[in-house]
């Protein structure tokens, strides 16, 4: 079992922050830059590629999955080595355990997955690194220490306190905050609650008037939040979404109260970039999203499992690999996917120097 460090990310660029300057240095054509666009190795030959057994296991549907897919099916097309992908039926380790078994019993060796329970991923993994098989967590990191190699992903406690910044910010300082957390069974949840607390607890005059959670659709998410504004609607002043669903559910309540001509400033800011998201931010009805690199999750964490299978280690205590995000806003939401494609690149270059050594 690896004994990595639990002091945070490290992290291999800077959180790219919204304003001007950023929305400048953009380009509308930057979105189209991938990580082949880098110096990428050579496509591996037929036979061998065969050879590398890859798999990515995700725990249940969800729009992040399908993000981080895409990263997960550009490394197959820039190194032409298929990968098994399953996504699981639920959010419960016993699923992921059986399936991830069933998978290695028919010979797949190097494992990216996102762990349904950051406890209980680890008996799995020890039972199966006996028998050499190697994992790397993508999204979320199982307890430390751990015998995964290494974690990709966002850093999701360090990103809400990011977006709970930016959401004080908005209001001046002060004022009243609905907390809209997701699935409570997903082991980011606890680290986006906890963020989202240690900021407010800052500020003696910001304060959470109400917390709302258990989010397994769309549907729900709505109904949960149009409830909640109802309720506070005198004294709500910011509401803050760490999860996919509950932000499509706040942009959708919002543009509803604002077509209703509610006039109570609310501020707003959610996580990842669905286009209901997107556009709720270039009509002024959300003011910020948290854009994740779910792209680079897939992609890095597939190439670093290739690069092991080629006789790389991990380098001593290089365990979390910080993907980025980029604060989404008016001024950058035409140009923050190439920001997010150029971070997968630099990532993608700095692996062999950074992470991984040949012993």
């Amino acid at each position: 079992m690896r004994k990595v460090k639990k002091a945070g990310l490290l992290s291999m660029g800077t959180v790219l922050l919204l304003g001007t300057v950023l929305a400048g240095c953009g380009s509308n054509n930057s979105s189209n830059s991938s990580p082949s666009s880098a110096k990428a190795s050579p496509a591996a030959e037929p036979a061998k590629a065969a050879n590398y057994k890859l798999a990515w296991y995700a725990s249940a549907p969800h729009p992040y999955f399908e993000e981080v897919k895409k990263g997960v099916e550009a490394f197959e097309n820039d190194f032409g080595i298929p990968v098994e992908k399953q996504i699981g039926p639920d959010w419960n380790q016993p699923s992921q355990t059986d399936n991830v078994q069933a998978l290695a019993a028919k010979g797949y060796k190097y494992f990216s997955i996102y762990p349904s329970d950051g406890s209980g991923a680890n008996g799995l993994y020890e039972e199966l690194t006996a028998r050499g098989v190697k994992f790397v967590n993508f999204g979320a990191s199982t307890v430390l220490p751990t015998p995964a190699s290494f974690f990709v992903g966002t850093d999701a406690k360090v990103a809400a306190m990011q977006a709970t910044e930016k959401l004080i910010s908005l209001m001046g300082g002060k004022g009243n905050i609905v907390n809209v957390l997701e699935v409570l069974e997903d082991s980011n949840t606890k680290l986006r609650k906890e963020g989202v607390e240690e900021v407010v607890n800052k500020y003696p005059d910001v304060h959470i008037i109400q917390e709302i959670s258990g989010m397994k659709s769309t549907e729900e998410a709505v109904q949960k939040v149009d409830s909640a504004i109802a309720a506070n609607i005198d004294k709500v002043d910011g509401i803050i979404a760490t999860g996919f669903t509950p932000s499509v559910a706040i942009a959708q309540v919002m543009d509803d109260y604002k077509k209703k001509g509610g006039n109570r400033t609310i501020h707003s800011i959610g996580i990842d970039t669905d286009p209901i998201v997107i556009k709720a931010i270039k009509d002024g009805v959300m003011d910020a999203t948290i854009a994740q690199n779910s792209y680079g999750a897939g992609y890095l964490s597939m190439l670093l499992l290739k690069l092991m299978a080629d006789g790389y280690s991990p380098k001593e205590d290089a365990y979390a690999v910080d993907g980025g995000i980029v604060v989404v806003t008016k001024d950058n939401v035409d140009t923050y996917e190439g920001d997010i494609r150029d971070e997968t690149n630099n990532l993608k270059n700095a692996l062999l120097a950074t992470y991984l050594e040949k012993k």
